[in-house]
């Protein structure tokens, strides 16, 4: 194990890397799923992680009812929205147990067994090591745990236990990026065995702590089962993986173990849900897959404040012609006639709408924080999140199509703002970029509704974003 602080690495470096065996894992594991009566339920810590499957149900709550009829469905698997990366431990931790015993209930109902996977922020954010603390006591304890922070579409690769972000031809330790600055989820450590000891405060010993390398991996299944099966009891076990192809063959053997009794638990990225559904890379939605012009607009809600969205939000600006607002969010903390100021605006943006013109909310760019406003920062989030999801709730028409840009901002919207139950992911508008397709139960039935993560794609993917579904606008 090297814990040596990590340099940079050239992109290069996959040349150097062993040749992946000529196996093909995802048809092997498509063909245990159709033997097997074990559902795979991803737990989404917010609803960016449907980034990578189509054609799968997202539930935003999770009552017996709900959850006994997506066990009776015929496919893999589906997703429960629990957006707890927006919550206090406390707040997260009573979630995870509620989902965790009501899906228990559930598939014992339905004759299904359980297969979960917490996914999380391939930047490494969130209540980790506690959520999958939780949902293994709820389970009565697991023999592994899977940590596999890979994700293709977003540059985020794992390297002798390392974990970088792809920023043009560089990988760059990712405590070295702004994403561990965050001032919730923050961390020091790239390497994920250092990573775990401080997400743990030392709680988690080394002895508790493997990794599958690259060359384990490159050898194919059965070299991954024979690593993973002599690990002992409730090891967390690192990935390493720089292709999808190193996470199928991992989800592969994973689910062969697990077919023979042993209990494995997976907090990932989104790439490794993909691969444990049995999912392949799916072709991009394009202009042809929305419903065609009409003298409606779209609506884009930007609450995401990392460096990557500002960028994204200049480019936009130079080629969106349609109504913008601006929400100046350090007096928005502060301002006491809030719902009067949310009723002006969602009027503006509605007449802007049905004129078939576009609509396009942001938060001003300023960071505030804590130390500004002497509240801690979730409390900061929750109230600008608060006054979009208002924004949404008050329009009375429903846009074309609506992005929404970040974990939290995407949730709340979806959740509180537009009321959606149940969704079904349709696919990828660009990489990263998931497209849900809302139940009839929602304000606005069947709308497009685009998740935009915060720290996903290069500086002009908004406005490709945009150009794809507007085209005629922006030539």
């Amino acid at each position: 194990m090297n814990t040596s602080v990590p340099d940079r690495l050239p992109a290069s470096i996959l040349k150097t890397l062993p040749i992946p065996l000529p196996y093909a894992p995802l048809p092997a594991i498509q063909e245990l799923l159709t033997l097997s009566r074990r559902k795979v339920v991803v737990l989404d810590d917010d609803p960016t992680g449907t980034q990578t499957v189509a054609q799968i149900a997202v539930l935003t709550r999770w009552t017996m009812d709900d959850l006994a009829r997506e066990f009776r469905r015929p496919e893999a698997g589906f997703y429960v929205l629990t957006n707890t990366r927006s919550m206090s431990w406390e707040q997260a931790e009573a979630v995870n147990r509620d989902i965790a015993q009501n899906l228990i209930l559930a598939a014992q109902q339905t004759g299904n067994s359980l297969s979960l996977i917490s996914r999380s922020d391939s930047t490494l954010r969130g209540h980790f090591p506690g959520e999958t603390d939780v949902l293994a006591e709820c389970l009565g304890g697991v023999d592994l745990v899977l940590l596999a922070p890979f994700f293709e579409a977003g540059g985020r690769y794992t390297l002798n236990d390392t974990h970088y972000v792809k920023e043009g031809e560089e990988w760059i330790p990712v405590a070295q990026t702004p994403f561990a600055q965050d001032h919730t989820f923050g961390f020091r450590s790239s390497n994920l065995h250092e990573w775990i000891h401080e997400k743990s405060q030392g709680q988690i010993p080394t002895p508790r702590i493997a990794s599958l390398s690259i060359e384990n991996i490159r050898q194919g299944p059965e070299s991954v089962e024979a690593v993973l099966d002599t690990l002992p009891p409730r090891t967390i076990c690192i990935v390493n993986a720089v292709s999808q192809w190193d996470i199928e063959i991992v989800a592969l053997a994973a689910l062969r173990l697990e077919n023979r009794g042993k209990r494995i638990m997976v907090r990932s990225a989104a790439s490794f849900a993909a691969a444990r559904l049995g999912q392949p890379a799916h072709p991009l939605l394009t202009t042809s897959d929305f419903p065609p012009n009409k003298r409606v607009g779209g609506l884009i809600v930007v609450g995401s404040y990392v460096p990557k969205t500002t960028t994204q939000l200049t480019e936009l600006h130079k080629i969106f012609a349609g109504e913008v607002i601006e929400i100046p969010v350090p007096d928005l903390l502060r301002l006491s006639s809030r719902d009067a100021w949310v009723a002006d605006t969602a009027s503006r943006i509605s007449q802007a709408l049905a004129t078939g013109r576009d609509g396009l909310v942001f938060t001003s760019r300023t960071l505030i924080t804590s130390k500004d406003m002497g509240w801690d920062n979730l409390t900061i989030g929750k109230e600008i999140s608060e006054t979009l999801v208002a924004l949404v709730r008050s329009l009375n028409i429903s846009p074309r199509w609506l992005i929404a840009k970040g974990g939290i901002t995407s949730s709340d919207i979806a959740t509180d703002g537009l009321g959606v139950r149940r969704a079904i992911v349709r696919g990828q508008l660009l990489p990263g970029v998931p497209v849900w397709e809302l139940g009839d139960e929602a304000k606005f039935p069947r709308m497009p509704y685009i998740i935009f993560p915060g720290n996903v794609g290069s500086a002009t993917a908004l406005a490709e974003a945009y150009t794809a579904l507007a085209p005629q606008k922006t030539t």
